[in-house]
């Protein structure tokens, strides 16, 4: 009998230790923001139904309070830090440089050379540094032109004849005298550097060479570009504006195109839900007819920092969230969030016609050209270069330099001042 109830004990103890660890369940938290930290909870609700033994926590912040709290928590030691932490490709160096131990390698979890290969190599150029990976890619912004085509059909133009910037510009003037009150485009042209960024990845204009040790943004790739962004400010094409300004301009009717990632059509739908039908999209122009029409502006990464207690159950969502077609498209389709997964283009709701965009299948087009973008390097002095590119683009585009060669050589100047690196010959 002792035998017996000992053995039902043993059972009744077994059931209720299982239970008791079934309960207890794992704790995730992520550090994101806006409409990336509802993308993430989207895949995190998700992924729970899939895990009950699993709780994720998305703590929405600014885009520029999660980059403050990371950096000084990976100074503090990873004292505060979550397990997860969103980082922007263009600041992901300025973590690695300084902080090489605050971020989990990849590779250790599981993220191997067939898992790498799922994603572009722009993508991947600043998640890994030698042979660590740090973060693993997740949205992207292939650039594309965002038009009107009311507006454009107005002036009889048929966006496929727009292969230069130069027929941009042609287009433009038709379209601003048939639509009185409307701009062709906009940019940020006092406080940004978004065309530089847009045009210059194009050309194969980066502030820095590939493998960061030179300055080269006073290389003619980006001269060509500097000289195309005014070209577009003189002969009126372009207007200076600033986000909210945009924002303001497309609710009012009042500008014909905007260029920008595909992450912008999230913005644009969610801001202007009264010109559906109104909107589509077309492959943004090149300096020449045979030029690359392909690049990217903006995109994040999602690291899984050292302190993590929870590496392995991290890794896994991260895997679920952007190493799969259901999590990725699953933020596609709330929020428009952008996939940088190269099997992404094949998924079925990619290949849908949108009611809003005029039934155009706009992610086929937006996609297309992911695997045709260049690397661009961001190197843990970007946020230096840009500073000095945009005093200088602001001064050059008043008239306050001959030409645009010699506005780029004094910000080359300025960034190896600020940076100690050499200038490309």
């Amino acid at each position: 009998m002792r035998t017996i109830i000992g053995c039902a004990a043993l059972t009744l103890l077994t059931n209720f230790s299982a239970s008791t660890a079934f309960a207890q369940s794992t704790e995730i938290r992520i550090w994101s923001w806006n409409i990336a930290a509802s993308s993430l909870k989207t895949t995190a609700a998700e992924y729970m139904k899939q895990h009950p033994d699993v709780k994720i926590i998305v703590e929405d912040y600014g885009n520029a309070q999660v980059f403050d709290k990371t950096l000084a928590g990976c100074a503090a030691g990873g004292v505060g830090l979550p397990d997860i932490v969103t980082i922007q490709n263009g600041d992901a160096e300025s973590f690695w440089s300084q902080f090489p131990d605050c971020f989990t390698d990849l590779k250790a979890l599981g993220y191997t050379p067939e898992v790498q290969a799922k994603f572009p190599q722009f993508k991947r150029t600043e998640l890994e540094v030698g042979d660590k990976a740090y973060a693993m890619p997740w949205d992207t912004g292939p650039v594309v032109m965002f038009y009107r085509r009311d507006l454009y059909e107005k002036a009889g133009v048929d966006p496929a004849t727009i292969v230069t910037w130069d027929d941009f510009i042609a287009a433009g003037k038709k379209i601003s005298e048939a639509n009185p009150g409307v701009v062709m485009s906009q940019a940020d042209l006092n406080g940004d550097d978004e065309f530089m960024r847009m045009i210059g990845n194009e050309q194969g204009c980066n502030y820095f060479s590939d493998d960061g040790s030179e300055i080269t943004i006073n290389q003619p790739a980006c001269v060509s570009t500097l000289d195309t962004i005014k070209k577009l400010k003189d002969t009126g094409t372009i207007s200076a504006a600033k986000w909210d300004e945009k924002i303001q301009s497309v609710v009012a009717g009042k500008v014909a195109t905007q260029m920008y990632g595909g992450w912008y059509e999230g913005t644009l739908r969610t801001n202007a839900p009264d010109l559906a039908g109104k909107w589509g999209v077309y492959t943004m122009p090149s300096v020449t007819a045979d030029g690359l029409h392909a690049a990217n502006v903006g995109g994040s990464a999602l690291g899984i920092t050292s302190i993590s207690a929870n590496k392995e159950a991290a890794y896994a969502y991260l895997n679920y969230t952007l190493g799969t077609n259901e999590g990725q498209i699953s933020m596609l389709k709330a929020y428009g969030l952008v996939p940088s997964l190269i099997s992404a283009l094949d998924d079925p709701y990619v290949h849908e016609k949108q009611p809003y965009w005029g039934d155009q299948a706009i992610w086929v087009d937006i996609l297309s050209g992911l695997p045709r973008i260049r690397p661009s390097r961001g190197t843990a002095f970007y946020q230096d270069a840009q500073s000095a590119y945009r005093t200088v683009q602001v001064k050059y585009l008043e008239g306050g330099y001959p030409d645009a060669k010699t506005a780029l050589d004094d910000a080359a100047k300025q960034i190896s001042s600020a940076t100690g690196l050499e200038i490309a010959h």
